[in-house]
């Protein structure tokens, strides 16, 4: 929670507050906070412990979010949240346009606190047009793309944690009580009405299954896929259900898992993010490569069985929960004590199907109840 100075009165004193390293935000509550984070829905999911901590500490407090479209679907309606800013990307010689609608939007705003929570150059751009007193950032060793250039205040140096973690430090440095982590994710009635309707007419719980990532590297074998949606129907009575977006690479590697797999496969990839994330609440159990739908999973509460190899799952692992299910592909042998670092491998290959069918079993002994 905030500390007042000392002598100060929130009547009598409605100074604007300040950040003093160690002892958090001093003063009068922010009445106006921007956080900047754009991309990457897995990214945007571990924003929300940070914006809800803002909240219930000062809840009268106005947050502003400046996000791109896609990341926007799945927190549009948050209760934390009061105002968005959409940042529509541009591509080649237009991204100027991006940069001149921001500038529109920002006009005649005025905010106490910008947190920065991306660490890219765009972000830094973005952190540089917003009109804000405190620009709070990374420090410089974890500031990517000379981002700590655009900022004025910058947590400690901490070396390298779990993402969720060090997006949970600026809570630290402003005084701010991170417990209890709360997603804070919702679904209005209409979603609850098409979620009940979707599982009343299956007659076997769901595992679902996200099949591929942006990123080519993280992405495992249509083969593999196949022989573990055949087990997980055959062995523990599950019904397979592919969900994601539409990319083509995500299409491709479902329709090559679906001519090679034997198993009855519900196809739900698709364009619509919020109804993947309702179909995600109600699946018994999930299995994902480290990307968006893994992170909605565990802020929804939904047992996953993750697969990394290319990422490192201390570093971008489900944060606190599920990490028994993780099948570990980064690891270059087993046991292996690598630290927590942003470094890339290839290791996606080093996963097999009976590793991850041992998760999946463990999954259902520990966490799913049919």
């Amino acid at each position: 929670m905030s500390v007042w100075a000392e002598g100060a009165h929130p009547e009598r004193n409605p100074a604007p507050g300040h950040i003093v390293p160690g002892h958090g935000w001093q003063g009068q509550p922010p009445k106006e906070i921007c956080i900047v984070m754009l991309s990457a829905i897995g990214d945007a999911v571990h924003v929300l412990p940070v914006a809800t901590a803002l909240k219930r500490a000062w809840p009268k407090t106005r947050i502003t979010w400046v996000i791109q479209p896609v990341p926007w679907l799945m927190v549009r309606d948050h209760p934390a949240i009061d105002d968005f800013i959409i940042f529509r990307r541009r591509r080649g010689l237009r991204a100027w346009v991006g940069f001149r609608e921001l500038m529109r939007e920002m006009r005649g705003r005025q905010f106490d606190l910008l947190i920065g929570l991306q660490v890219y150059f765009k972000a830094g751009l973005i952190t540089a047009l917003t009109p804000a007193r405190v620009k709070l950032g990374f420090d410089r060793m974890r500031a990517r793309d000379a981002q700590w250039l655009f900022t004025n205040e910058r947590i400690p140096a901490r070396g390298q944690r779990h993402v969720q973690d060090q997006y949970l430090e600026f809570l630290d440095y402003l005084g701010v009580d991170p417990h209890p982590a709360d997603w804070g994710l919702t679904f209005s009635d209409d979603e609850r009405r098409l979620q009940t309707e979707y599982f009343d007419q299956l007659e076997r719980p769901v595992c679902a299954v996200v099949v591929g990532t942006s990123k080519l590297e993280k992405n495992w074998n249509a083969k593999g896929y196949a022989r573990v949606l055949e087990a997980i129907e055959r062995e523990h009575g599950l019904q397979p259900v592919i969900v994601g977006g539409p990319s083509p690479v995500e299409r491709a590697i479902a329709d090559e898992i679906l001519e090679e797999t034997a198993a009855h496969v519900i196809d739900e990839l698709g364009d619509d993010l919020r109804r993947l994330m309702w179909i995600v609440a109600g699946s018994a159990l999930v299995i994902s490569p480290d990307t968006g739908p893994l992170h909605i999973a565990r802020a929804l509460g939904t047992p996953c069985v993750s697969l990394f190899g290319y990422t490192n799952p201390k570093r971008s692992g489900p944060w606190q929960a599920y990490e028994d299910l993780v099948v570990d592909g980064y690891a270059e042998y087993p046991g292996e004590e690598y630290p927590i670092m942003p470094a890339y491998r290839s290791g996606m290959s080093r996963i097999g199907v009976d590793d991850v069918l041992e998760k999946v079993a463990l999954a259902m002994e520990r966490y799913v109840t049919l």
